[in-house]
């Protein structure tokens, strides 16, 4: 069985997705959830699952403790499940194209530093857009600038709000987001 490590920072809606659609496969399991908010809701959705969780401050992101400790899961893919820091390249440099990201929106649009949730849904709505997407995309060491691996968009109309703009974003992530972990995985 292929071994899923997912990286959060918030609610963890995504990751849990994850984890609830490997549960129903044979292929691969998600094993560990990191985050680096100690206090993000992504924690309590991985221990309802028996998921462990590690978390850890930015420094040791960047100081190579993450490193070590991913090294001894050896995960065959890393996700990025909102996660909001930048990924370091040592560990960019130790998983080549096994690390994957979901962006809310089609990039190269609205992509990069500070560009995340409803900033994004609000810029998105503020220069009237027709519409919307998400990517996925391998991690390199800029932000959102990696190979898109996919993208699913969606129509936007003029009375679309942030909140709504993020609800469509959220149901492409739900939908899609699993279905190219598994094809990754499957490849």
């Amino acid at each position: 069985m292929k071994k899923i490590v997912v990286f959060a920072s918030g609610s963890g809606t995504n990751a849990e997705n994850i984890i609830k659609y490997f549960s129903k496969t044979e292929i691969a399991a998600v094993v560990s959830v990191f985050t680096n908010n100690a206090s993000a809701k992504v924690i309590e959705r991985a221990k309802n699952h028996q998921i462990s969780v590690e978390i850890f401050s930015k420094s040791e992101l960047l100081n190579g403790n993450v490193l070590q400790k991913i090294q001894k899961i050896d995960p065959d893919l890393i996700v990025l499940a909102g996660f909001l820091l930048k990924f370091p390249e040592n560990i960019i440099e130790k998983y080549p194209h096994k690390i994957i990201n979901i962006h809310p929106a089609l990039l190269p649009n609205y992509g990069g530093k500070g560009m995340y949730g409803m900033h994004i849904h609000r810029a998105i709505v503020n220069n009237k857009e027709k519409e919307t997407g998400i990517s996925i995309h391998y991690v390199n060491e800029h932000y959102d600038e990696g190979a898109v691996i996919f993208q699913a968009n969606v129509a936007l109309t003029d009375e679309d709000t942030p909140e709504s703009v993020a609800e469509k974003i959220h149901e492409l992530e739900r939908k899609h987001f699993p279905e190219i972990i598994h094809r990754l995985l499957d490849a």
